[in-house]
């Protein structure tokens, strides 16, 4: 059996004020091309569809039009469900009715998991496929606790192994942050003080793992359970990954081999530093004069506008960095990087600076639970 395991394309997305849906919709160009010339049995796309739960009229008509050339054009099923970017309902609109024609779509969770039956030469192979879903969706729908991401994992593969018959291959596609795994600043934070995580562990009985989430290609514990990583580079802390989609072959038994197949980017998002003057005269010899950067100047004195020099030679400069000075203009190199802490620890910085305490255990707790409900909250954001 042969898959095309991709996930996190975050149609829609607007990073640093450009939209990015013509450098989607050329990366998308290409996978249509992939699944025509790999000829899979189906492609697995493991959540966040969509970057935000009411995506702009373009990212949908660029969704339908890749999903309708997949399905219709090239007779080959597709299996996606909802990440944490995605509204459930709102994707899962129509999905009994897709189905019929081979696009599968997994939106809100339901109580019954009911497996895809796939098949090959050498048998049936089933895929459970699980929705993201936070722990008051989950007590809903099952009338269980779950207080944390790693319980809702066992409640539901438990639910899954009930419909399991013995011997038979399986395959697992879902969207969450496996421990260990590691994360890039583009992704959202699924829960605050890590209950977020789930142990790598609950997936070693399954013969392939497709995760979405993290937006770096990785495995997550085993080699059978992989992320394949998002569409495209969406952050300058990802300049450093390659991207790719996974290529899955399994056989007879279930033994599986991988390969990662990498998409060309309309522009790459890449990160360079040096003075202004030395990064403006080797512009000249930089065949990416017009990927999306992100500058970090060296220079110690005052530049007057440092963003409108280097948009003479790079146009898409996005963001600029100046290390070497402080807020008072002194020279500073050892400052702490905001983007390599969470928001948990930004906060108690901020408080203790501005309180000249730190934060109390209540405060914590207080602090985590207007968090989660931030997060929540803003999965059905309508504006």
């Amino acid at each position: 059996m042969k898959l095309i395991h991709t996930s996190d394309w975050h149609l829609g997305r607007i990073f640093h004020g450009v939209h990015l849906t013509d450098d989607q919709e050329h990366v998308l160009r290409q996978f249509v091309d992939l699944v025509a010339d790999v000829k899979p049995d189906a492609v697995l796309i493991a959540g966040d569809i969509y970057d935000r739960a009411v995506p702009p009229p373009e990212a949908v008509a660029l969704l339908d039009d890749v999903l309708s050339s997949i399905t219709l054009k090239l007779k080959v099923p597709v299996i996606m469900i909802a990440g944490n970017h995605d509204s459930p309902e709102r994707l899962g609109f129509g999905s009994r009715v897709m189905a019929e024609r081979g696009l599968h779509v997994f939106g809100p969770l339901s109580q019954s998991i009911e497996p895809i039956q796939l098949e090959d030469k050498s048998g049936l192979v089933n895929l459970y496929c699980l929705p993201y879903a936070e722990p008051p969706v989950v007590r809903q729908v099952f009338d269980q606790e779950a207080p944390d991401h790693n319980s809702i994992f066992k409640l539901l593969l438990n639910e899954a192994k009930k419909k399991h018959p013995p011997g038979r291959r399986s395959i697992l596609m879902t969207h969450a942050f496996v421990a260990g795994g590691e994360e890039s600043e583009s992704e959202r934070p699924l829960s605050v003080g890590g209950s977020g995580m789930v142990d790598a562990q609950l997936f070693s009985d399954f013969n392939y793992v497709a995760l979405g989430h993290l937006h770096r290609p990785q495995k997550a514990g085993f080699e059978h359970v992989q992320y394949s990583g998002s569409l495209m580079k969406y952050s300058f802390s990802e300049a450093d990954h390659k991207k790719a989609v996974n290529i899955v072959e399994m056989d007879a038994s279930g033994g599986v081999k991988l390969e990662k197949v990498s998409l060309l980017p309309r522009r790459d998002v890449r990160r360079i530093e040096g003075n202004l003057a030395d990064i403006i005269a080797g512009a000249a010899k930089d065949n990416g004069k017009h990927d999306y950067l992100m500058v970090t100047l060296q220079d110690k004195q005052a530049i007057l506008d440092a963003m409108g020099k280097l948009r003479e030679v790079y146009p898409n400069v996005l963001h600029i960095e100046r290390p070497m000075l402080s807020i008072d203009g002194k020279l500073n190199n050892n400052q702490a990087d905001h983007r390599k802490i969470d928001d948990a620890q930004l906060f108690a910085s901020f408080f203790s600076q501005v309180m000249n305490e730190d934060l109390s255990d209540d405060e914590q707790r207080a602090y985590k639970t207007v968090v989660q409900e931030l997060i929540h909250s803003d999965r059905e954001v309508t504006v």
